[in-house]
């Protein structure tokens, strides 16, 4: 008969194990998952090992270079998170504390139709708002980063969320000074980019190729894994870029020019919440700005 093997003792398990774990696996990276929890890097390591050894089963996969979820930590993240958020929201509310905060987040910049909105809602309920920036698909939200999202572009089919279409954005096209053709330009038609190398932000970006007609479509000129990069890679000539109109003219740069573009499909921007246990604060925030937006439209 084989031996059964010994059961975990989860009652060894504390919030001290859970919140380390979650950190990391948020930020990817034990430094920053440190730096977050005010606390140093070799504890924060023995404290997610102690974890898995209790749990016998590996929750993260690290190299030199980087720090990656095994399948057992993504299911662990994705029950976990709700579950301390609820926690967190109680134990404030028992010891009457601090305000109630809700985490707004967002990628490279925050719509000027939010900031009305978060005085509303903070004059409502009382409770604090928190901006956070993630460079991060949905911002962050299906990794706990945040409450709330707000999310330009398309959503992902398979994405566990419920969202609200809070408005639409013009794109327009970034160009290096250089860029003899474009550059001197101030309005391009939609079409004629599909003649330029594109370059494209794979994580958080609302521009693809495929978004041009089927044999119609600009060659990829690079990649970028945030806005930064992208727009450093546009900046040193790699190709064009395109982007919402409130962000691209947000960032400033002495190599860029802006161009208008014609017949540009519009970015649609949503406020997006997780579709199972969304914290009861971000509810109240979707709530209120689908509410408002319906009242503006009437």
């Amino acid at each position: 008969m084989d031996e059964q093997a010994p059961r975990p003792d989860l009652a060894s398990i504390d919030l001290r194990h859970l919140r380390g774990f979650l950190a990391v696996a948020e930020e990817l990276n034990f430094t920053h998952a440190a730096a977050i929890l005010r606390t140093g890097q070799p504890a924060l390591t023995r404290t997610v090992r102690s974890l898995e050894k209790t749990l016998g089963t590996p929750l993260l996969t690290r190299t030199t270079r980087r720090v990656e979820l095994t399948e057992a930590g993504h299911r662990l993240r994705e029950e976990l998170t709700p579950l301390l958020k609820r926690l967190d929201t109680t134990l404030r509310d028992v010891t009457g504390g601090e305000p109630p905060l809700l985490r707004l987040g967002f990628t490279s910049l925050l719509p000027e139709a939010c900031v009305a909105r978060i005085n509303a809602f903070k004059t409502a309920t009382g409770a604090g708002v928190r901006l956070v920036r993630r460079d991060a698909p949905l911002a962050g939200l299906t990794t706990g980063a945040c409450d709330v999202a707000v999310v330009r572009g398309d959503i992902p089919p398979d994405a566990a969320v419920r969202t609200h279409l809070l408005l639409h954005e013009p794109r327009i096209a970034v160009v290096a000074r250089g860029a003899a053709e474009l550059a001197g330009r101030r309005v391009v038609d939609w079409t004629e980019l599909a003649h330029h190398r594109l370059v494209v932000n794979t994580v958080t970006g609302t521009t693809r190729p495929d978004l041009w007609p089927e044999g119609l479509r600009p060659e990829l000129a690079c990649t970028a894994d945030n806005f930064d990069e992208w727009l450093e890679a546009v900046a040193a000539g790699h190709g064009v870029g395109v982007a919402p109109e409130p962000v691209a003219r947000r960032h400033s740069h002495p190599a860029l020019r802006y161009v208008r573009l014609k017949n540009a499909p519009p970015v649609a921007v949503h406020l997006a919440v997780p579709s199972r246990d969304a914290h009861p604060l971000a509810e109240r925030y979707l709530a209120g700005t689908a509410n408002a937006r319906q009242a503006t439209v009437s």
